[in-house]
């Protein structure tokens, strides 16, 4: 595998933990270690709502996602 990228971020509605995240930090951290930031929802139980506002809780927005890259690179 050829390192084409010097960070990854990933986002999804749903944990961190067990998610597509953790399945890209798998393959990176065997066959090319990589910057990575996972953006979804952290160590708590769901809420209920609007897509609105789970975004804005769960720091989904675009405006989120556009800060990790930012912090990242």
């Amino acid at each position: 595998m050829q390192k084409k990228t010097k960070a990854i971020v990933t986002a999804e509605n749903h944990n961190v933990i067990g998610g597509l995240g953790s399945a890209v930090a798998e393959v990176l951290s065997e066959h090319c270690p990589t910057p990575l930031r996972r953006i979804g929802v952290k160590e708590q139980f769901g809420q209920v709502g609007k897509a609105d506002y789970l975004k804005g809780f769960y720091q989904l927005t675009a405006k989120d996602i556009v800060a990790a890259v930012k912090e990242l690179i």
